[in-house]
């Protein structure tokens, strides 16, 4: 598929969530709440994994990474959409525009990945516990991040390749605060039915073998526990129950979109801001918030700056 580059659009209108001035500052305020906590409460879940040595097992591990990704994720547009609340004719150019495309499917892409990683450490962990430490190493770990960050970069880059080089050569606004695939591929001059259906394949593909791959291995992992003595199993449970909460809000969005990815409805843009902004603040509150363990490191690092002559 070749297409002449005969792009004229040099920026993007972002429509933006509301034209009520009395809205948008509410929607800022509650916003930027969200943003300041998701990012600080990312940020403390990486220090305490990092300054914990009971922290220091593949599952933490895998948890700092994704709170990683998560602070990425709040950045990509974020930011740009808190300011464009104070603007009234809200742009972004042709290249800000494709650079978020590509880190917005970079960091979900590799999110993805990792929510899959977490769901075989928690299967080998309830399943194979005696082989856990052999099996879930270092280096396992990391090949796990790595391919993690390929994939999302791969699968990104092939949604790019194509977009790029469409021939944007009149409308330019978007009904969203930042750049929507979908919603972009749209404003291209030409028939994008093919198109469509290559970002409907490409994403939909990965969203639904993650989202399987989940559903599997926590189908078994839940047989497996429900086989054990309650005193054993209620601390698996209660880390399995986190898990499952996580993947289903992160993946229904996701699965939504490419399912109707091109017929939008006024619900999407609301979706699309639950996506974008709300799902990092998911890590910090069901993962850390529930966990023993993290709220324990918390009250050390905690009490180590309080009391630091205390051993």
């Amino acid at each position: 598929m070749a297409y002449n580059n005969e792009s004229t659009v040099s920026e993007f209108v972002l429509l933006g969530l509301s034209k009520s001035w009395g809205l948008q500052l509410v929607l800022f305020t509650i916003f930027f709440v969200i943003y300041v906590t998701s990012v600080l409460g990312n940020i403390m879940i990486i220090v305490i994994i990092f300054s914990d040595s009971h922290l220091n097992s593949p599952m933490y591990f895998l948890l700092s990474n994704l709170s990683f990704i998560d602070i990425c994720q709040s950045n990509f547009a974020t930011p740009k959409m808190l300011v464009d609340f104070f603007v009234e004719h809200k742009t972004i150019s042709f290249e800000g525009c494709m650079a978020q495309i590509f880190l917005l499917h970079s960091f979900v892409g590799s999110e993805m990945m990792l929510l899959v990683a977490m769901g075989y450490d928690r299967f080998v962990a309830i399943c194979k516990p005696l082989h856990y430490n052999l099996i879930m190493n270092r280096r396992v770990c990391i090949i796990f991040v790595s391919i993690s960050w390929a994939v999302g970069i791969l699968h990104s880059v092939s949604h790019l390749a194509f977009t790029v080089n469409l021939p944007f050569c009149g409308p330019n606004e978007v009904d969203s605060f930042f750049c929507d695939l979908p919603l972009v591929i749209k404003l291209a001059c030409m028939d994008t039915y093919r198109m469509e259906i290559l970002t409907l394949a490409n994403s939909g593909m990965i969203s639904l073998s993650c989202f399987l791959a989940l559903i599997i291995s926590y189908i078994i992992i839940l047989v497996t526990v429900q086989r054990q003595s309650s005193s054993g199993s209620s601390k698996a449970l209660s880390t399995l129950t986190a898990h499952i909460t996580v993947v289903i809000l992160f993946f229904g969005p996701c699965i939504y979109f490419y399912i109707w990815p091109f017929s939008r409805l006024s619900v999407d843009k609301f979706l699309s801001v639950f996506y974008t902004i709300c799902t990092p603040l998911l890590n910090p509150i069901i993962y850390s918030l529930r966990n023993e363990d993290v709220k324990s490191a918390l009250r050390k690092l905690r009490n180590s700056h309080i009391n630091p002559g205390k051993n």
